[in-house]
């Protein structure tokens, strides 16, 4: 059945105030419009749904099954209207965001606490994934925008820059006699290596780096987290490609020696990625303002 929310207005209005031409002037026409309206409306529902007495109009037994109906049906979407007002002033709603594990703790954390300190009725999911699984993710609709390690590139994605990155090469305190030596790509296949695993984007990013450069670097141990190389790392196990920015603690320490590269590894960003053409929820894009 074809539903006419302008009759149903109609109808609610006569009904509560038991006058044609006061219902008129509520809804702002004419009394003979909302006299038609309600003829349309009757005839369509097979049967009066007011009569006429000395004070105006009453409504029928059907009238009164009726507005139960319509009373119920208003009351949902003055909710429905207060629910999306809520949304836009972030007094409700939800977030998803994809990010990998190292993003989130050492870029995405601090935003979140910001948020949270201020919008504490809007819930947050984070789901941990690689830069290639969270573009997948946001193609799939799981999530409402992905935290990703650039250079990445999709037609379905729009990405925009963020805080840069800059990967570089690091040792234990066994290798300090390194931190003046600068090695090359060929040069570094002397030591035992500590790579990310195959499947993400810095992987990859190391992968092309070395091969623009005629290399192939083949790691001695291959591990899931920028945390766990930082932590063979330290314990000699080899030299590692980790992100500068993730490090400067145990850099400025001396617990981790940099070694310069020749070329050294260029600068790249972190990225939000966004579906092209779909928009953000008012907490989503509110979030992302927060994000440089």
């Amino acid at each position: 059945m074809d539903i006419n929310l302008e009759w149903y207005r109609c109808f609610y209005w006569i009904a509560k105030t038991g006058s044609l031409t006061k219902a008129a002037a509520r809804l702002h026409i004419t009394q003979p419009a909302v006299s038609h309206t309600i003829k349309q409306m009757e005839k369509k529902l097979g049967g009066p749904l007011f009569f006429r007495t000395s004070k105006g109009v009453n409504l029928t037994a059907e009238g009164e099954v009726l507005l139960r109906y319509i009373e119920q049906a208003f009351h949902h979407v003055d909710m429905g209207e207060k629910a999306i007002a809520d949304m836009h002033h972030l007094n409700s709603g939800e977030i998803h965001i994809g990010a990998s594990d190292t993003l989130c703790k050492y870029y995405l954390l601090p935003y979140l606490e910001h948020f949270h300190e201020q919008f504490p009725n809007v819930r947050i999911h984070i789901t941990n994934r690689t830069t290639p699984e969270t573009l997948l993710l946001l193609k799939e609709g799981t999530i409402d925008f992905g935290i990703v390690s650039l250079p990445a590139s999709d037609k379905q994605i729009e990405f925009r820059k963020s805080s840069p990155l800059q990967d570089c090469l690091v040792g234990g305190k066994g290798f300090h006699h390194l931190a003046h030596t600068t090695l090359s790509l060929r040069d570094i296949h002397q030591y035992p290596l500590l790579l990310l695993e195959q499947g993400g984007s810095t992987r990859k990013y190391i992968d092309q780096f070395a091969a623009a450069n005629q290399q192939t670097i083949t790691p001695e141990f291959e591990l899931g987290s920028i945390d766990l190389l930082v932590q063979f790392a330290l314990r000699g196990f080899g030299l590692a490609f980790v992100i500068r920015n993730y490090v400067e603690e145990e850099l400025n320490s001396g617990k981790l020696i940099e070694i310069p590269l020749d070329p050294p590894l260029p600068e790249r960003n972190i990225g939000i990625a966004t579906l092209r053409g779909v928009p953000l929820t008012a907490a989503a894009k509110s979030f992302c303002a927060l994000l440089p």
